[in-house]
């Protein structure tokens, strides 16, 4: 197998060094010589190529066969929709933001998608006019608003900062993509509650031609997987290991077992540390547990009730599983589109 693959990364933009810090917490560091140049390779995965482009020209090239892999975010993927782009992977953990409705804030009476039906009516019986919605997002914004019911809208495309368009006046609401809402608020825009189009983030994607029909594609994207799953796991565990007295391991095991926190995850690993005599007959163990970080502390405190000392807490940088359940997801997907 020495045919290569392309994997699509984005070139600029605001999850471009994201994705190469991601990857690189993956152990899929992004290798590129110069950075002026469009093209780089990750030594992790054999054969594979890399390719920095614009993140919506990531999935064009992906949807020819260009890329047979791209990186994105999920907005892009939804707005231009096509049949041989399949998202591989749909939450990356990074570059989260939301695709909502935002109208100006001095339409007080405006708090819910009900309220703003009511608008675009008002602007067609009293203005003899459409409301204009500026966003670069027409697909969406379409397919929303026939679903809420609203029908007499105008999409004004626009470009740059759609924030001002109300203000401006070529424009009477917007839709837009946001992370923290500090934009629109100093735009004297507001969200409105229930106008969340899409909640967005960076997603892995694949060519479903390339991914069915080249095992050289289906390879990359195992190994990519393998880690991108381990160290998304990784993040949520960490590995405990604490010094205990106790007269024996069997003790240790039976009181740790008892409750769920300090069972672990496949249960604690004990061992002996030798040469310490305290005079009680009893003897000193290291215990090693693989903790969640939501009960870290919780679990913590369960181990010194039962006299822990000395608690190091490293975290966990991978967490392999049996195998990687994104992979399996792609190949279930693969094959019932197969069959």
């Amino acid at each position: 197998m020495n045919e290569t693959v392309t994997l699509a990364l984005p070139s600029k933009g605001a999850i471009s060094e994201p994705t190469l810090s991601f990857l690189r917490d993956c152990g899929l560091r992004v290798e590129k010589p110069n950075p002026r140049q469009y093209t780089g390779a990750v030594p992790a995965v054999p054969r594979l190529d890399v390719l920095f482009q614009r993140v919506i020209d990531i999935l064009y090239k992906v949807a020819d066969g260009t890329a047979q892999l791209g990186i994105t975010g999920l907005d892009v993927v939804h707005e231009y929709p096509h049949d041989d782009v399949m998202v591989i992977h749909e939450n990356l953990g990074y570059g989260e933001c939301k695709l909502l409705v935002a109208v100006p804030e001095s339409w007080i009476d405006v708090g819910n998608m009900a309220d703003f039906a009511d608008v675009a009516l008002d602007f067609r019986e009293y203005q003899r006019r459409n409301i204009r919605i500026a966003t670069t997002y027409p697909h969406m914004t379409r397919k929303f608003l026939h679903a809420q019911g609203i029908h007499h809208f105008t999409i004004v495309n626009a470009e740059g900062a759609i924030e001002a368009a109300p203000t401006i006046g070529y424009a009477d609401a917007v839709v837009d993509l946001t992370q923290t809402g500090t934009t629109l608020r100093e735009n004297h825009l507001k969200p409105i509650g229930d106008g969340v189009i899409l909640e967005s983030q960076a997603c892995l994607i694949g060519n479903r031609t390339a991914l069915r029909e080249h095992g050289a594609a289906l390879e990359a994207v195992r190994t990519m997987l393998e880690y991108v799953d381990a160290s998304l796991q990784g993040k949520n565990y960490s590995q405990v290991t604490v010094n205990m007295r106790a007269a024996n391991i069997d003790d240790i095991a039976r009181r740790l077992a008892a409750n769920p926190i300090t069972r672990g995850l496949q249960g604690p690993t004990i061992a002996p540390i030798y040469g310490v005599n305290n005079g009680t007959g009893d003897q000193w163990f290291t215990i090693t547990l693989i903790l969640s970080n939501k009960s870290l502390l919780q679990g913590i405190n369960v181990l010194r009730e039962h006299g822990a000392t000395d608690v190091v807490v490293a975290p966990v940088r991978y967490l392999f599983l049996d195998r990687s359940p994104t992979f399996e997801r792609l190949c279930l997907a693969l094959g019932g589109e197969q069959s």
